[in-house]
């Protein structure tokens, strides 16, 4: 029997150093990274290319907001957590009732705390 896949998490921000600590703190609690996609071109292209288990959106990326991307990934049974400076997490949940949302700046230990909840339902 292999080892388990480690469970995939896909960063879509365009705030790099906010990207980048995401990444840090994803991978130090011992999942598979995918980022920081500062844009919804590139973050697309990588879903394409290797769906995650989970991804964490910046609901306004550098060239639009996310909600088509992860409506896409919601459909391909991806998790998605979003991560939000700018809107309220009403805005989102009336759009995605579902879906978790973390507001800028999330300190590390909650953002983990959503990727792990969000492994548990994977």
């Amino acid at each position: 029997m292999g080892q388990p896949q480690p469970i995939r998490v896909l960063v879509a921000e365009d705030e790099m150093i906010i990207g980048y600590d995401l990444c840090d703190t994803v991978s130090e609690a011992g999942y598979l990274v995918e980022g920081p996609f500062d844009n919804l071109s590139s973050a697309m292209l990588a879903f394409q290319k290797s769906k995650p288990d989970i991804a964490i959106l910046d609901v306004q990326l550098g060239d639009g907001i996310v909600y088509p991307l992860a409506e896409q990934m919601m459909a391909e049974n991806v998790k998605v957590i979003f991560h939000s400076g700018q809107l309220t997490p009403n805005d989102v949940a009336i759009r995605f009732p579902d879906v978790e949302m973390l507001s800028k700046p999330c300190p590390p230990a909650e953002v983990i705390h959503s990727v792990r909840r969000a492994a548990r339902h994977h």
